[in-house]
């Protein structure tokens, strides 16, 4: 069994060690939180990583992702959207930041890298130095983001040509993380930018559904209003968790599935999820699911970036708060008080009455992991102060 090897996220170092390791010269790699696993601790032969995340709810997970599942994962995307030069724009101790990389690689293309904090002048600048050739023919570039990153370059892109043309520069987009609002894909759409939504996890070597179509080599099933999903690029399970990896990976019919924790359906053979299954509040007695209220949400102008946390509430048990970062809302020329208004109404109209928020809270800036994901544990400890 190979020893886990502690790497920080800067990602040059990230992209020194994955090379060797993919080459099967190098150790496994202990990425994101997982630089604090003692350079002791083994992991099973043939892995790769060990990607350590607590995610937005604060349970820590150390995923184990053996090197047939990461290249299993760029191989597929490879055949869905094509292959070409690679920019990182996120942090590479993650998985989505961590297949950048492994994409860049396995093309035979050295990644781009996006030093430094997230900007729309950086991003821009570094898409046109991408420009490059093979026998007079251009290489495609690609790209992986987060929503919020997509709306930053939105917004930028209304006043600056550079970043609008970065934006068109792309083959394709790939956008994960979080739900991606259908507002903010028209904008996109509308300013030339392709963007793939995809729908994966650390357990499945990052997005292994692109605009609801499994990708290949990938099955999905929905199991009592669950999404499961199988195939080469699942993770051998959680280091040193034996029952949790025997709950979530389960054997079925002599195949693997992964339960994702995610309500879904499928329709004609394209996933639809439709939040998690366990992120529901009873309000006055009422079932509310807090994915279909922020779903709803998202689609108000100034809010496509908010989350919905729950808060106890003394008259019905458990209510709903969006919080938003105060800069969103500025931009689309509304306040708090005007911002509720529109959410209760909206809510009300597609989930009903009982699943109406009872707060709007504007933040001066909204807290993010460093996977580029809002900081939801952290909102709801604000909110509970």
């Amino acid at each position: 069994m190979p020893a886990l090897v502690p790497v920080s996220g800067e990602p040059r170092e990230v992209l020194r060690a994955l090379r060797r390791t993919l080459d099967g010269a190098g150790p496994a790699l202990a990425l994101g939180s997982g630089s604090d696993v003692t350079p002791a601790a083994e992991a099973p032969a043939g892995t790769a990583a060990v990607v350590t995340t607590s995610g937005s709810t604060g349970v820590p997970k150390s995923v184990v992702l053996s090197r047939s599942a990461l290249i299993a994962s760029a191989t597929a995307t490879a055949e869905r959207i094509g292959e070409g030069r690679w920019l990182l724009a996120l942090a590479p101790s993650y998985v989505a930041g961590l297949q950048v990389l492994v994409r860049g690689l396995l093309a035979g293309h050295e990644p781009a890298i996006l030093s430094g904090s997230f900007s729309p002048a950086a991003f821009a600048a570094v898409t046109a130095s991408l420009h490059s050739s093979i026998g007079g023919e251009r290489v495609p570039v690609y790209t992986s983001l987060v929503p919020t990153q997509v709306a930053d370059l939105l917004e930028a892109a209304e006043t600056d040509a550079a970043v609008a043309s970065s934006l068109r520069a792309y083959e394709a987009i790939l956008v994960g993380g979080q739900a991606l609002p259908a507002a903010l894909r028209e904008r996109a759409a509308d300013a030339g930018a392709r963007l793939v939504r995809t729908y994966g996890s650390t357990e499945t070597s990052g997005g292994c559904v692109y605009d609801g179509v499994p990708l290949p080599g990938v099955s999905a099933r929905v199991v009592a209003g669950e999404v499961q999903l199988s195939g080469p690029m699942l993770a051998e399970g959680y280091l040193g968790e034996p029952q949790r990896t025997a709950d979530t990976f389960v054997v079925d019919g002599g195949r693997r599935w992964y339960r994702t924790g995610d309500a879904g359906e499928l329709r004609d053979g394209e996933l639809r999820v439709t939040g998690r299954i366990d992120n529901v509040i009873v309000s006055g007695g009422v079932n509310v699911s807090l994915d279909r209220v922020e779903s709803a949400v998202r689609e108000l102008p100034g809010l496509d970036a908010a989350v919905v946390v729950p808060v106890a509430d003394d008259r019905w048990g458990q209510a709903s708060v969006v919080v938003v970062a105060r800069g969103a809302l500025a931009s689309a020329g509304i306040d708090a008080d005007a911002a509720l208004a529109a959410v209760r109404a909206a809510v009300a109209d597609r989930i009903g009455k009982p699943a109406r928020p009872a707060r709007v809270v504007a933040l001066e800036r909204m807290p993010l992991l460093t996977s580029g994901k809002p900081d939801r544990e952290t909102v709801r400890r604000m909110l509970a102060i």
